[in-house]
């Protein structure tokens, strides 16, 4: 996109910013906000010419959005304010990224729909989004033009989720063992689970599973007080590993992770549990290198194991399908962001609009004014007089109003708005732009 195209009356749009992407994990943590938003915000109030100013800072990126008049000297002031001693002048031009007006708006889209995102379709980031505007809101950072900006992120986000596939699938491993776990169970509110012991993905795939409203968690561990601490954590109950042959056979999830040398749970342990069950189904995640689990499992019907490899294999088949779903998201995205700049750049037309009509208004007032006393007019007569000044100050109006509205008249050929200004005898003023002022939500 050209730069102009989402200008406003002068004013500009740029984004700075560094993430996963373009920049190495120590550069990005000594940008963090670490001090959190309140005292970064307080600091760029006191930068003179920045209308307005966003910040967001995460674990995977920091970013800066900001309207002003276009001047060089704001936008140096900015790359001090976002890069300060963090990095030097040959490291941020390798790792950082500068946005303008189109640009700009169709990044911070793409990154509130998480297609910019380490995992695309994560719902995460526009929560923090959301977060980061409410602090800039509050602390009245933000106006009419970044309000409306920041507020079409939201719903342009929400666009993405309903019309593209983009976060139904699972991409981590722990949610790909629930998304199988669903696909066997279909619904998992009257499940249980069993955890055997505290592999970091397995209590992954068990936060996951409580997310989905399971029913029940054991948890067994080689160190009883660890698996009494996971039980409190989880809400369920805790056991040692010798009882594990009575629990799977009250359990319908076993999720096992205990780096163990040898398998801990044999074929021929599990098939006499099976009659014992009536066969209903038991499904195994194995995500323990090496195996924690029997691979002999998967013989004995309506018995299903999952190891570490399987779960990888769904989860780059999920990753593939995001991505085919990513391209059509990103052409809701682009669409979405001509939409805005067709409307930013309607406002640099209509402080011209307003004035027009006002001016209209007023000769057509001041002339009733002038003549009705004079006549001697019932009331029907003098709402009919009033209402034919109105018709013919609108049919006068009518090709001055379709000019300024038309493509011709758009940021970049602003002799046309001016030449509008002086045959009509306007006064320069920025009254009437018509600039939503929403807040936060």
């Amino acid at each position: 996109m050209q730069r102009n195209t989402c200008m406003i009356a002068g004013r500009s749009l740029t984004l700075l910013g560094v993430n996963h992407k373009s920049t190495p994990v120590e550069i990005r943590e000594r940008m963090a906000l670490t001090a959190g938003y309140e005292e970064a915000l307080c600091q760029l109030k006191q930068i003179a010419g920045g209308l307005e100013f966003y910040l967001l800072s995460t674990c995977n990126r920091v970013e800066l959005l900001f309207a002003s008049q276009g001047e060089e000297e704001i936008e140096r002031q900015m790359i001090h304010f976002l890069f300060g001693d963090a990095i030097n002048e040959t490291e941020r031009l390798r790792y950082s990224y500068c946005y303008r007006d189109g640009e700009a708006v169709n990044h911070l889209f793409q990154v509130a729909a998480s297609l910019d995102s380490l995992v695309v379709g994560e719902a995460q980031i526009l929560g923090q989004i959301k977060e980061a505007y409410r602090f800039a809101a509050a602390h009245r950072c933000t106006g009419p033009l970044l309000n409306k900006l920041l507020h079409k992120a939201f719903s342009v986000a929400k666009r993405v989720r309903s019309e593209t596939g983009i976060g139904s699938s699972a991409v981590s491993i722990s949610s790909a063992a629930v998304e199988l776990a669903r696909k066997i169970f279909g619904r998992l509110d009257d499940k249980k689970v069993l955890l055997i012991g505290a592999g970091e993905m397995a209590e992954l795939a068990a936060e996951h599973l409580l997310g989905q409203g399971i029913g029940e968690v054991v948890v067994a561990n080689r160190t009883l007080s660890r698996a009494v601490e996971l039980a409190r954590r989880f809400r369920g109950q805790a056991c040692s590993l010798e009882e594990l042959t009575m629990r799977i056979e009250q359990v319908d999830i076993v999720i096992s992770s205990t780096g163990a040398a040898d398998l801990i749970i044999r074929s021929e342990d599990v098939r006499p549990l099976m009659r014992s069950r009536r066969n209903r189904p038991l499904f195994f995640i194995d995500i323990a290198v090496p195996r924690d689990l029997d691979p002999a499992l998967n013989d004995i019907d309506n018995v299903f194991l999952y190891d570490i490899d399987d779960l990888s294999q769904v989860v780059e088949g999920n990753r593939a399908e995001r991505e085919k779903e990513a391209i059509k998201a990103r052409r809701l995205i682009d669409e979405e962001t001509l939409k805005f700049c067709r409307w930013q750049a309607g406002l640099a037309v209509t402080p011209t609009i307003a004035a027009l009509r006002r001016k209209a208004d007023d000769i057509c007032r001041r002339e009733l004014d002038r003549t009705l006393p004079k006549l001697q007019l019932s009331e029907a007569d003098r709402q009919k007089v009033e209402k034919l000044a109105q018709a013919i100050s609108a049919k006068m109006l009518h090709d001055p109003l379709l000019f300024l509205k038309s493509e011709s008249c758009r940021p970049g050929d602003d002799t046309k708005i001016d030449m509008v200004r002086t045959v009509f005898g306007l006064q320069d003023d920025n009254e009437g732009t018509g600039n939503s002022n929403d807040g936060p939500t």
